[in-house]
């Protein structure tokens, strides 16, 4: 028998996945208030690490003063948080 066939298959690897690198709001607290975050900020301050291009804003924690907030993606839990406190969730359109 070939040997492809005798070595054991797991799962599908998606070539053309997109990732997302994830960033809680409890993170943002190194923030000033009133302050602009975005992408290029969270990498300089060590947040977001690695090659994905993307970054997605999840709810966990708690957030005390309003930001504005531009990321590639936000649940629906942290955009609400955001708002509730006077700040802006806004999405940043990734380019091609």
């Amino acid at each position: 028998m070939p040997l492809q066939r005798r070595v054991p298959k797991r799962g599908f690897h998606n070539p053309c996945r997109k990732s997302a690198a994830v960033v809680n709001l409890g993170q943002l607290e190194i923030f000033a208030s009133g302050s602009e975050v975005t992408p290029e900020t969270l990498r300089e301050h060590g947040l977001v690490r690695g090659k994905e291009e993307r970054v997605k804003i999840l709810g966990d924690g708690s957030l005390s003063k309003p930001l504005t907030v531009k990321a590639h993606g936000f649940s629906l839990k942290a955009k609400e948080k955001i708002e509730a406190l006077g700040g802006k969730a806004e999405l940043v359109i990734p380019h091609a």
